[in-house]
């Protein structure tokens, strides 16, 4: 929502104090000069990348515009359920999770929360590491190594959509250059015509020039930076469950351990301790 208005704001900005300076709007439209520019530049998009990454491109220009998926009830909710789960495994050992994580769409304990049932790569993600617990691990600097190379991995995958937005915005300037420079040579082939005619080509030339740099600085590249921050911000619910589970590894007590969770937010979206104890105590006790 916000990336649309920022949009808005740019286009209302540029064009109207173009227009109340006095210039004319029908100057700008130059329709072929758009073909070149864009043409040219999503073209070069699709040579510089793998057809998967593409695909994660797209996806990521839709993450942007909807902005981060998890709220602060989101939150909760998941520090809810790692309450449960740790207080279930603290009173009859962590065995009791197996028929949980092995079977997570069938869990009455996992449906009781539906957001995190919904996030496939949440539940994948807790059910991965709490099997492990189940099979015996319990080395928490072992878990740790593990939990950070898939998590790296995971932002890593990220930075590459953020990273190819931003090189198709970078590559607009020099792409308005290119329009220009065929719009001059259509120019000099008119050299003959008077000079109503030259102002009107030369302009048109100019106007490949303006598309370039405006679409690369008002609209690609703040769409790149809204696509990696809304992703990292996304990737936030799988910091809180690692926090989590790393303490309970370590032997901490349930409230305590997600309490390691609920620090691993973001501020604007982290619940105060005094609502996290008062969701927890709502949540019924998980057998």
């Amino acid at each position: 929502m916000f990336v649309i208005i920022g949009w808005v704001v740019v286009v209302s900005c540029v064009l109207g104090g173009y227009v109340l300076a006095g210039g004319t709007l029908g100057v700008l439209w130059q329709p072929f000069e758009v073909v070149i520019i864009a043409g040219a530049g999503i073209g070069a998009f699709v040579t510089a990348n793998p057809p998967a990454l593409l695909k994660k491109c797209l996806k990521g220009m839709g993450v942007a515009l909807k902005g981060p998926k998890n709220k602060k009830d989101d939150f909760i909710e998941l520090l809810s359920l790692q309450y449960v789960m740790f207080k279930l495994a603290k009173s009859k050992g962590n065995l009791a999770l197996e028929q949980h994580v092995e079977n997570p769409h069938e869990s009455e304990l996992f449906n009781q929360f539906p957001k995190f049932a919904g996030n496939h790569h949440a539940v994948e993600f807790m059910c991965d590491y709490l099997r492990l617990l189940t099979l015996g691990t319990e080395n928490a600097m072992e878990v740790e190594a593990l939990m950070d190379a898939e998590l790296d991995t995971h932002h890593h995958e990220d930075e590459q959509v953020a990273t190819a937005v931003q090189t198709l915005g970078d590559s607009f300037p020099a792409l308005g250059i290119v329009a220009a420079v065929l719009g001059v040579i259509h120019t000099m082939g008119s050299i003959t015509e008077p000079p109503e005619v030259l102002g009107k080509l030369i302009g048109g030339a100019l106007v490949g020039t303006f598309l370039g740099i405006l679409l690369a600085y008002g609209f690609v590249g703040p769409l790149a930076g809204a696509i990696g921050a809304t992703m990292q911000a996304n990737g936030k619910y799988l910091q809180c469950i690692k926090a989590g589970i790393l303490a309970h590894v370590q032997g901490y007590a349930p409230q305590v351990s997600i309490e390691f969770a609920r620090k691993a937010l973001l501020s604007e979206v982290r619940p105060t301790f005094a609502e996290v104890e008062e969701a927890v105590d709502s949540v019924p006790t998980a057998s």
